[in-house]
Formats: structure tokens, C-alpha cells, sequence
């Protein structure tokens, strides 16, 4: 059997793309498996049909109407959005920010694409309800091009109809035994193309991947764990299996374009009503606009036949399913571009109005949490695996380190792998506002400088503060440059009038001192009278600082008079 494979990481990620044998991809199952796992896929079938606007299951007859507002998708779109589209960010035990959250932003941003990732999960739970992760490692390698790509950890949201987990029988967090099977298309020995089934078998000790029933490969877990993780969409007591977005409002949709669809006939059939001729015959009248039709019998009748259907009833039945449709998501009808004079609205009554969105975003991010803690940590022990020189400080890469922080991890240390999900006012926020809050609780004392850089969603605060420090000092010595400039000018304002710069003369003990001190740039070595002393304070403070001072006046002089030496020129040689 000749099939070219891609890297392990991917055979499971890139299977829903590889074939369409069925909407959803499904393969033969055992018996032992359709018992255990049959109406969860049912389920997720029905729901991604649905989703993806196949909500008819018959066909009429040509030119009938046949509508579908899909309002599945629809609603399912605006809770990943609204969960998922302002991101996520991590946080890590304060022992080791200096390293991890570096570690977590390759991961996600350069490995991956982080807000791909998130839309992808977000799409999977809600709606099938439930959401599988996997993560792997594709080693590096050099194209045929000559181009190297570094080695990288691979975070890659799995079809969950492809994924049957077996849990601890006492414990549903403990996975025991995950396998992976699909379906995908491929060359056999003949040459001929054929769908082949691939299964992969995972636990703590052993992988094993098959192409039908024939073991391929089969090596031992370098993880020691099983790099799958599971979390519902919406939980249910007792059940390892979540609830998707879409479930409940399905029977509301179908109702609601079958009843679209009965109006369209309606409209239609007044459109081009039925004509009833009585007493004359129909073929020698002419049908069409601006007909008149004379010369008939003096009993002959012809009338339309009319229906006297009252559609107010109808169109209210389809208010009533659209409305039950928004009550049951918890998606306010304003979301999906219903008008509403915002400017009329105060804030208070838009939280109302927006709370049941927000409730349900808030159980549906305490499962995603618990699956991102989770990946975060397969992500860095599979890191520090193939990559141990990352369990070292980079100060080139990594955060700020400070007093007490290893230089190394310890990747015995479960608070290594601790990581804290933080997640975005999903609603519109006023900065202004939100900029005073910040200002008087810091006033008062009850926020920090590197609280109040968190709380407006910098991800990584320390680096803020160190490059707005470095802003300040940057503005500090341009503002010495500006000060020496400054006294120089005043100098040579105060040697050409005789008077201060603000216009008022000089007294006698400056004058004094002005004719026996050497004007800067001037030729004569030797002044007329003594330099004064540098005070005792002054020699001290120099002799603390030392080189320090020196680079620093230094830095400022160049600053203030750039680094060419001025030039000085002799009258005599003037032509």
C-alpha cells in the first residue's frame, strides 16, 4: 500500500478537509462503537446539516418556492463571535512570568494562528456541542526549496465526529483511551483512487495508527499522557457530552421556512390567479395585460378565482417563531440588525437587554477555559520535550526577570503549567470612562500602574512598563541636551548685551566674574582669575557615579552639539 502521509500531528487535523464520503465524513462503525457513540453522531449530523443550510429533506416540484432562512447558523455565528472575536490572553504563576507567557504567545502566535484556533473550537462546540483538541509536534525540516522551518508545537481542533474517548469509569476527567478514525481519499498499488479508513489509538503508554485494519506504526507515548482534551459546550449534569447553540431552535427553523415558504405560494398564486369562464369558450380569448375581452355571450361569466386568505396571521405566526428563535439563544434581536434608537437607550437597559448573551457566554467560557488551561499545559510539556534549551531564561525572547526568579524551570513543577485565562468585556466600552474609573481608583490607591495596563488589555505589562521607563529616561536626557543649549545660550546673550537674558543689568559681582572666566570656545588657555571649586558635595557625587556621569554627560553633549567637533577658523586666512 503506497500512501503518503503528512506528519503525525496532522493525519487528524486535516481529515474533515480530506474527503466528503458524507456530510460529516462518518466511517463504518463496530457495534461496540455505534452502541456507545450513535446518538451523539446522529445528533452532531442533524445539527450540521442544519448549520450548513441543508434544512430540507424532500424536494418540490420545479418552480415552487422553497425557502431558507438560515437562522441556525446565524445565531451559532454570533455567540463564537461574541465569545471568541476579542481573543484571549494568559497569565502565569508570578514565579515563572518571566519565561512562560513568552513561551504561550510562540506557541499560539508564531506556531499557530491563535484566533483561527479559537473560531475553529468555538465553531466545534457550538455545533456539535462538544469540543476536541489535539496537540503534537512537527519537527524541523528543509523544504525542497533549501528553506528551513523550525521545529514547531502544532495545536489543532479535531472534527469531534472523528473522536471516540473511553474515560476512566470512575472518573470522567481521566481519559483513558482516545481513538481517532476517518475516512480519506488515496492512490493504492493499481494507481487507482480509493477511500481508505485511517484509525489512530492513543493512551499514556502506546500509539498505534492503521489504514483499514493493517498496523502501520506503532511507538511509544514520549508525552506519558494523552494529548487529546475534551470539554463540553454547554455542560450536562452527568453526562460527559455538552449541549450545542443550535439543538433547541432546529424545530423553530424548520417551522419558520416551511411557513415562509406557504406565504411565498400564497403570494405566487395572487400573482397569476386561476380564471373561471362560464358560457363562452376559453380558446378564443386572448390572455394578457391590456386585453379587452368583447363580443362575449350574454350569459357568459369570467371571474378569478380569488383567495380570501388573510396573511396578518401568518406573518405574526413568523414574528412569533423569529422572536422564540432570539429567546432561546439568548441573542437580542438588535444583534442580528433589528433598528433600535440606541442614542434613547441608557446603558443600564442595553446591559438588560444584553445579559441573557452574556450569561450565556459565561458558561460557555468556564468549559473553553478548562480546555485551554489544559492544552496550555500538553503545549509546553510537549515544548520542553523536544525543545529543552526553552526551559532556559532568554533575556532576548523571554519577559523581564527579577529578584528571585529561576534562570531555568523546573519541569517538575506543576505551577509551570498553571496558566490563567483572561477574556474581554465582549460589549462596547467607553475609554474615556473606563481611562477615569482606572485614574480614581489609582488616586485612592487601589490600583497599580501594572493593574491598570492589564485592566485596558495589554497582554504583557511588565514589558509596557520597562519600555515606557525607557521613554521617560529618553525624554529626560533630550531635555538635559535642551538645558545645556539653553545655559549656552543665556552665556553668550549675558557676554554680548551686559545685561541678564530677561533684561535687567548685571550686578557687579557677576561683571567681575564674567571679564576673569574665559568665554567657552575661546582661545586664551589661561584665564584671568581662578575657576571656582567644585563644592564638596559635587566631588563626592562625582566620585559615586564615576564612569556613569561620565558616559551620561557625555551622551548629553552629543546630544545637545552633535558628534562633529566644531571647527575653528583664523581671520588672517581669509581672502
Amino acid at each position: 500500500m503506497s500512501i503518503a502521509f503528512y506528519p503525525p500531528s496532522q493525519r487528524a487535523a486535516g481529515s474533515d478537509l480530506a474527503i466528503s464520503i458524507s456530510p460529516l465524513g462518518l466511517v463504518e462503525l463496530a457495534d461496540e462503537e455505534w452502541e456507545m457513540h450513535g446518538p451523539r453522531l446522529n445528533r452532531y449530523a442533524i445539527n450540521w446539516a442544519f448549520f450548513l443550510g441543508h434544512h430540507w429533506a424532500y424536494r418540490r416540484e420545479p418552480g415552487e418556492a422553497m425557502l431558507t432562512f438560515n437562522y441556525v447558523r446565524a445565531l451559532v455565528n454570533f455567540h463564537i463571535n461574541f465569545c471568541f472575536a476579542r481573543g484571549v490572553t494568559f497569565q502565569s504563576a508570578k514565579q515563572y512570568e518571566h519565561i512562560v507567557p513568552a513561551l504561550l504567545n510562540r506557541i499560539w502566535e508564531t506556531d499557530n494562528n491563535k484566533q483561527q484556533i479559537l473560531r475553529e473550537i468555538g465553531q466545534q462546540g457550538a455545533v456539535s456541542g462538544d469540543m476536541f483538541v489535539k496537540v503534537a509536534y512537527d519537527p524541523p525540516f528543509t523544504d525542497p526549496a533549501g528553506n528551513y522551518h523550525p521545529g514547531r508545537v502544532r495545536i489543532l481542533p479535531i472534527n469531534s465526529s472523528f473522536v471516540f474517548p473511553e474515560w476512566h469509569p470512575h472518573d470522567r476527567e481521566r481519559m483513558v483511551r482516545c481513538k481517532i478514525k476517518y475516512r480519506f481519499w488515496s492512490t493504492s498499488l493499481e494507481g487507482t483512487r480509493q477511500v481508505f479508513t485511517y484509525t489512530e489509538v492513543l493512551t499514556d503508554d502506546v500509539i498505534e495508527e492503521y489504514v483499514n485494519d493493517d498496523l502501520i506504526d506503532r511507538r511509544p507515548n514520549p508525552l506519558g499522557m494523552i494529548p487529546i482534551v475534551h470539554a463540553p459546550n454547554l455542560t450536562v449534569s452527568g453526562s460527559p457530552w455538552g449541549l450545542s447553540d443550535c439543538q433547541d431552535i432546529i424545530p423553530l427553523n424548520r417551522q419558520f421556512n416551511e411557513t415562509a415558504t406557504e406565504i411565498a405560494d400564497i403570494i405566487a398564486y395572487h400573482a397569476a390567479p386561476v380564471t373561471i369562464i362560464t358560457g363562452a369558450k376559453a380558446s378564443n380569448l386572448e390572455k394578457g395585460p391590456k386585453k379587452v375581452w368583447g363580443g362575449l355571450p350574454k350569459d357568459a361569466n369570467v371571474f378569478n378565482l380569488e383567495n380570501g386568505v388573510d396573511l396578518s396571521g401568518p406573518m405574526s405566526f413568523l414574528e412569533l417563531l423569529k422572536r422564540a428563535m432570539h429567546e432561546m439563544t439568548g441573542v437580542p434581536e438588535t444583534a442580528l440588525g433589528q433598528i433600535q434608537p440606541v442614542s434613547n437607550t441608557s446603558g443600564v437597559a442595553l446591559s438588560i437587554q444584553w445579559q441573557p448573551a452574556v450569561n450565556r457566554r459565561e458558561e460557555k467560557l468556564t468549559n473553553v477555559t478548562q480546555l485551554l488551561q489544559k492544552v496550555n499545559e500538553l503545549a509546553l510539556r510537549t515544548l520542553f520535550l523536544y525543545e529543552p534549551e526553552t526551559l532556559k531564561y532568554d533575556p532576548t525572547t523571554d519577559g523581564i526577570i527579577r529578584e528571585g526568579q529561576p534562570t531555568e524551570i523546573d519541569p517538575t513543577d506543576p505551577l509551570v503549567y498553571r496558566t490563567i485565562c483572561e477574556w474581554p468585556d465582549p460589549l462596547p466600552v467607553d475609554n474615556l470612562i473606563k481611562l477615569n474609573e482606572i485614574q480614581a481608583k489609582m488616586a485612592l490607591g487601589l490600583e497599580s500602574k501594572r493593574g491598570a495596563l492589564r485592566e485596558l488589555g495589554v497582554e504583557f505589562p511588565d514589558e509596557k512598563m520597562q519600555e515606557i521607563f525607557e521613554e521617560l529616561v529618553l525624554d529626560a536626557k533630550e531635555q538635559g541636551a535642551l538645558d545645556i543649549l539653553n545655559a549656552q545660550i543665556a552665556a553668550a546673550i549675558v557676554e554680548l548685551t551686559g545685561m541678564n537674558p530677561d533684561g535687567s543689568p548685571l550686578d557687579n559681582s557677576t561683571q567681575q566674574q564674567n571679564k576673569t572666566t574665559p568665554r567657552s570656545g575661546s582661545t586664551n588657555s589661561n584665564p584671568a582669575g581662578p575657576l571656582p571649586k567644585p563644592t564638596k558635595f559635587a566631588t563626592e557625587l562625582t566620585g559615586l557615579l564615576g564612569d556613569q556621569e561620565t558616559r551620561l554627560m557625555t551622551e548629553l553633549v552629543t546630544q545637545a552639539f552633535g558628534t562633529k567637533l566644531p571647527q575653528r577658523r583664523s581671520p588672517d586666512a581669509d581672502d
